[in-house]
């Protein structure tokens, strides 16, 4: 995979991506993240990225001529799957959408930045709008790059356990259960029995049922909701009878 990702504010994503697990993915030739400052394709030579917008108000709004010369640039170079703009108004970003991704193989993260973009950037040159959630940042950096992480994990080989991500809340429609380690005792705060019987259907339907109540409790919304899994919604519907 491929994640070009186009801001006026290159700096701000150099750490995400020299860290952790993004850096193991690009080292291991499984995903790359290629960031591209726009003020080289600004106008005159200033390279000015934004100007006031038609009919005044409060405000500087990102130029539709630099974002198009970027975007061409790049598709000299690749075919892409989709053109994805980071704003407010844009569909929220879950892990369905995650997984979707995933799948692709060069995607394209767009940066929106000041009172955002020129409206004829929405309506010709992107193809997706995306947001992380009902929040308003100073850009679109760091919920690219929220994106980036989310999307990057996912692909076969990254994660040292390929099935870690399987596992994760939303995949099936319900958060994940509870998780424990060593010591078994402490203080007196004792793991679940189930979990040191080593029996492992007992251990898979304590941890289903355990992702049921959390869900229930700390986000009922999500309950027979559309990314609910047969199995989850059948369980569901059966503990509430």
């Amino acid at each position: 995979m491929r994640i070009d990702i186009i801001t006026v504010l290159p700096g701000l994503l150099e750490g995400p991506f020299s860290h952790s697990i993004l850096k193991r993915a690009e080292e291991k030739g499984l995903a790359t993240v290629k960031v591209h400052d726009l003020r080289p394709y600004g106008i005159g030579k200033q390279h000015t990225l934004d100007d006031y917008a038609f009919g005044g108000g409060a405000g500087m709004v990102m130029m539709i001529e630099p974002i198009a010369s970027c975007l061409e640039a790049l598709k000299k170079e690749r075919a892409y799957d989709e053109v994805i703009y980071m704003t407010p108004d844009g569909q929220t970003f879950d892990q369905p959408m995650a997984n979707a991704f995933s799948l692709k193989e060069n995607l394209i993260l767009l940066c929106g930045h000041y009172k955002g973009v020129d409206e004829r950037v929405r309506q010709h040159l992107i193809t997706k709008e995306v947001s992380i959630g009902d929040f308003v940042l100073s850009g679109g950096e760091l919920a690219a790059a929220v994106v980036a992480d989310a999307v990057i994990r996912l692909i076969p080989g990254v994660l040292n356990d390929e099935t870690s991500a399987l596992t994760d809340s939303f995949q099936d429609g319900l958060l994940a259960p509870p998780v424990y380690t060593r010591p078994a005792d402490y203080n007196g705060w004792k793991v679940p029995e189930v979990l040191l019987s080593g029996h492992a259907a007992n251990i898979e339907s304590w941890r289903f049922d355990e992702s049921v109540r959390r869900t229930k409790e700390r986000r009922p919304d999500l309950i027979g909701g559309p990314f609910s899994s047969e199995k989850g919604g059948n369980t569901t519907a059966q503990n509430d009878s």
